[in-house]
C-alpha cells in the first residue's frame, strides 16, 4: 500500500517512466541510491537516463568514470537514443599505458595507488561545481584502490556524507559478483535498485527505499533501441473505473436466451471446446454486436495470425476488417517469448485506458502460456492479475480455452483455470448418426441464471446458426449422444422444448 506521505515528497523524475511508478514519482532529492547487478544488467544506462533528465531540465549532472571512458559511455548512450548533452564527465577510468609492455594491472593495488586520492578528486570537484545530480559509475572500482575492506567503507561513508552536505542526489552503480557481492555498501545508500537478467527477461526490483513506500515484488526491464524501458507488475486493486452493470449481447437472440441476455459487463468467460469448434468465431460475434454499438474491441492473438482470423471472419459474415477500418476492433499478435507477462499486460492497460475498449479477448490461454516470458505458476498468477483489473475498469473479457479431448469425456477446461472464469460456455463436437456436429451449452454464470440445456451449434456463411433444445438426446456430454425416441425418418433432429 502506497504510504501517505507520498503525495507530499518532493520527486526527481529518473527519465524512465515506469521506474518512476514503481517508486511513486521519482528519486528523494538530497539522497543517495544504488544501482546493483551483475554485469551486463543495465545499471549505466539506468544511470545515464537519470543524468539525461536532468540535464534536459537545465539541472547541474555530473558522470564519475571510474571503469570506462568517456568515448564509449557517450556511444552506448547514443546507441540506445539518450541524449548527453549538458552532462558533465569527471573521467577517472584507467588509462591505456596501464596495460603497456611489463605493467599489469596490478598497479591498482593498494601499494601503488592510494584510494583516498581518488575519492578526493571527486570530493573537489563535487565541492567546485555543485552538481544537483552525481553518477558513480561503478562505486565498487574504489574497492580495489582501498589497503582493505574497513578503510573501503570509511572512504566511502564519507564520501557519501560530503555528497549530502551539497546536496546532490546521488546514484551509485556497483558491479556485484558471485564472488564479490556489494551487501556491505547497502549502507551507504537510501534506496536500492536491483536489476536482473535471466532467462525469463531482464528485471528491477526496489528492496529499499527510505522515505516512501514502492511497488513491490519484480518488475520486468527492457533495454530497446529508444532506451530503457520499465513495467510495473500490475497490481489489480490500485485500478477501478466507474461503469453499468449490464448484459452485451452477441446478436444472436438464440445464444443470448441460453445466457439469460448477454453476458455481463465486467466478467470473465471461459469459451472452452476442442480445436476448430468455432471458439474464435463466437467471441468475434460479441465483438461484432459491440461495433454496432460504436464500442470498440481488441483481440491478442496467441495461437494464430491476424490474416488466419480475418479470412475467417469474412467467410462468415462478421466484417473484421471493415471493423479495424473503423476504429472499433484491433487485432493484436503476440510473437512468442517476446514479451513478458508484466509487458503483455502494459500492452492491455494502454488498450483499455487510453482507446476506451470495452472488450477483450485473449486467444488462446495455452498460447499464453507457451508466448510469454516467465514460469508456469508465474503465468497463471499473472493471468489472474490481468483478468481482475480488467473486471475493475468494466471491460468484459473472454478467455478462449482449447482442449483436449474432440469426443468422448467432457473436459471443462483445459489446465484448471476455471476458477478465473464468472461465466463458462463450453462447445462440444457430437457424432450423430455417422455425422460430426456441434453443439453449445453453459457449464456457470455467477451473475445470472442460465439455460441448462444443450442446443445444436453451427457456423455457416451467414454466421452463427444456434437450434433448439436437444431434448431428445442423452448423453451428449460424452460425444456420442443417443435418442431417447426413435429418430424421425428424414435424418433430422428430433428436438423438443
Amino acid at each position: 500500500m502506497r504510504a501517505v506521505s507520498d503525495a507530499t515528497v518532493e520527486r526527481i523524475e529518473t527519465g524512465i517512466d515506469g521506474l518512476d511508478t514503481v517508486v511513486h514519482g521519482g528519486l528523494i532529492p538530497g539522497r543517495s541510491y544504488m544501482l546493483t547487478g551483475r554485469p551486463g544488467t543495465g545499471k549505466s544506462l539506468v544511470a545515464l537516463h537519470y543524468l539525461a533528465t536532468g540535464a534536459a531540465a537545465g539541472e547541474d549532472c555530473l558522470y564519475v568514470n571510474l571503469e570506462e571512458t568517456t568515448e564509449d559511455i557517450r556511444a552506448n548512450a547514443a546507441a540506445v537514443g539518450i541524449d548527453l548533452d549538458g552532462v558533465d564527465f569527471l573521467d577517472l577510468s584507467p588509462s591505456s599505458d596501464v596495460f603497456a609492455d611489463d605493467r599489469q594491472y596490478d598497479v591498482f593495488s593498494p601499494d601503488e595507488v592510494e584510494g583516498p586520492d581518488v575519492a578526493r578528486t571527486i570530493a573537489d570537484r563535487v565541492e567546485r561545481d555543485s552538481p544537483d545530480r552525481v553518477v558513480v559509475d561503478p562505486i565498487t572500482q574504489l574497492r580495489t584502490l582501498s589497503p582493505d575492506d574497513y578503510q573501503f567503507r570509511k572512504h566511502i561513508a564519507s564520501f557519501a556524507q560530503l555528497l549530502a552536505e551539497h546536496d546532490a542526489t546521488v546514484v551509485f552503480t556497483s558491479q556485484s559478483t558471485a564472488n564479490e557481492p556489494d551487501d556491505d555498501l547497502q549502507f551507504i545508500s537510501d534506496g536500492t535498485i536491483e536489476l536482473g537478467r535471466a532467462e525469463r527477461g531482464r528485471t528491477l526490483a526496489v528492496p529499499k527505499f527510505r522515505g516512501s513506500a514502492v511497488e513491490s515484488g519484480e518488475h520486468s526491464m527492457r533495454i530497446t533501441d529508444d532506451g530503457v524501458i520499465v513495467y510495473p507488475k500490475l497490481t489489480p486493486d490500485a485500478h477501478e473505473a466507474t461503469f453499468t452493470e449490464e448484459s452485451i449481447s452477441s446478436g444472436v437472440p438464440e445464444i443470448d436466451q441460453i445466457l439469460h441476455g448477454g453476458l455481463e459487463r465486467g466478467t470473465i468467460t471461459i469459451l472452452s471446446g476442442p480445436t476448430g469448434v468455432g471458439k474464435t468465431t463466437l467471441g468475434t460475434q460479441f465483438m461484432k454486436e459491440a461495433a454496432g454499438r460504436g464500442e470498440r474491441s481488441v483481440i491478442y492473438m496467441f495461437e494464430e495470425s491476424p490474416a488466419t482470423l480475418l479470412s475467417r471472419s469474412k467467410s462468415v459474415n462478421i466484417p473484421a476488417e471493415a471493423m479495424i477500418d473503423r476504429g472499433t476492433l484491433a487485432v493484436e499478435e503476440v510473437e512468442a517469448l517476446e514479451k513478458s507477462p508484466a509487458e503483455f499486460a502494459s500492452m492491455v492497460r494502454e488498450e483499455v485506458e487510453q482507446h476506451d475498449t470495452s472488450i477483450v479477448m485473449i486467444d488462446g490461454i495455452d498460447g499464453y502460456r507457451l508466448s510469454l516470458q516467465g514460469e508456469d505458476g508465474d503465468l497463471e498468477r499473472e493471468l489472474n492479475s490481468l483478468g481482475r483489473y480488467l473486471k475493475r475498469m468494466g471491460v468484459t473479457v473472454i478467455f478462449v480455452d482449447s482442449v483436449d479431448a474432440v469426443v468422448g469425456e467432457f473436459q471443462p477446461t483445459n489446465g484448471g483455470v476455471s476458477y478465473l472464469a464468472d461465466n463458462i460456455v463450453f462447445l462440444r463436437y457430437l457424432e450423430m448418426q455417422g455425422e460430426l456436429r456441434k453443439a453449445i451449452g453453459v457449464l456457470k454464470m455467477r451473475t445470472s441464471d442460465f439455460e441448462r440445456s444443450l442446443r445444436e451449434f453451427s457456423i455457416t456463411e451467414h454466421g452463427i446458426s444456434v437450434g433448439d433444445s436437444l431434448t431428445g438426446l442423452r448423453g451428449i456430454l460424452s460425444g456420442s449422444p443417443e435418442f431417447t425416441d426413435e429418430p424421425p425418418r428424414d435424418g433430422s433432429v428430433e428436438t423438443r422444448q
